[in-house]
């Protein structure tokens, strides 16, 4: 209860006036200080999103849902709304990347959502020349026999048509394709007689993880240390390589009894992910994690 209390005081009237005390010290807004104190990174956009989220002015909050092509405009507005110099070239670049980014990341939830409402389609070539794809790319000496076929076991899938687990097709192709070696090692390890897992299937309900994780915005620190303007698809995937990497290493040093209790390892896996997300300087990519 005091906790609501004082965010609510916080809100609507403290901050005001300890945003007015700091102006009349410095002689700057609150985003021009944001913007000179922070360096280029997570800290600085997720401060300015806050700020910009929090204002009493409409031109401020509005400056969050702007869409790409009107950002620059929408930086020329805030700096008229806050009676700053169109002049200072500083200040304009900072807060055009920040918009960027934070505009960015709601269209790559978007892209994403989109993406996730595709069904498979069995009449689509694309489709179907990403399922062959993935078998030929993580078993290259067997040949598949036909399209459908028990051999879909042997990379993780349930049962003879891997088609009803279309949705993480993208994700698992793209590991396959960019990180070859580390998905044939994985799958293989995966086999493990005590320890074996589904491989696909794990992978496919990885995707889900890091579906959430990009919804609620716990994705945010990461994507905005690894890109200086607007993240795209191949970021997110590349985000989902590392997911599929590390909980195959965690699980084998969680040594779990058995698959039976998948679930109650996957969350403890997600909880370790989440508390990563939680450091504002970041960045979860395979390409960091197997710097020697």
């Amino acid at each position: 209860m005091l906790v609501h209390l004082w965010g609510f005081l916080y809100s609507s009237y403290v901050r005001f006036w300890l945003k007015w005390l700091w102006r009349l010290v410095t002689g700057k807004c609150e985003l021009q200080r944001l913007l000179d104190g922070c360096g280029a990174g997570a800290r600085r956009t997720l401060s300015i999103e806050h700020s910009l989220e929090s204002s009493k002015s409409k031109v401020l909050r509005n400056a969050v849902h702007v869409e790409e092509a009107e950002v620059e405009k929408c930086v020329r507005d805030v700096m008229k709304e806050k009676k700053i110099e169109q002049k200072d070239t500083r200040f304009k670049t900072n807060l055009h990347i920040s918009l960027l980014q934070i505009s960015g990341y709601k269209k790559l939830y978007l892209n994403v959502e989109n993406l996730r409402k595709v069904p498979y389609d069995s009449e689509n070539e694309e489709h179907e020349e990403q399922l062959i794809e993935l078998w030929n790319l993580l078993m290259p000496h067997e040949n598949l026999k036909a399209r459908i076929t028990k051999q879909w076991c042997d990379i993780g899938f349930q049962g003879d048509d891997p088609k009803t687990d279309f949705r993480g097709m993208g994700l698992l192709g793209y590991f396959s394709k960019h990180y070859t070696d580390e998905a044939r090692q994985i799958l293989s390890r995966s086999n493990h007689p005590k320890l074996g897992y589904s491989y696909a299937i794990v992978g496919i309900n990885l995707t889900e993880m890091a579906y959430s994780l990009l919804k609620n915005g716990a994705l945010k620190s990461h994507l905005y240390n690894m890109v200086s303007g607007l993240p795209q698809m191949e970021h997110f995937h590349q985000f989902y390589c590392y997911l599929v990497y590390e909980f195959d290493k965690f699980w084998f040093e969680e040594e779990p009894e058995s698959i039976m209790h998948f679930n109650q390892y996957r969350e403890k896996f997600h909880e370790k992910i989440k508390g990563l997300l939680l450091d504002c300087d970041v960045i979860l990519t395979l390409q960091n994690t197997k710097k020697p």
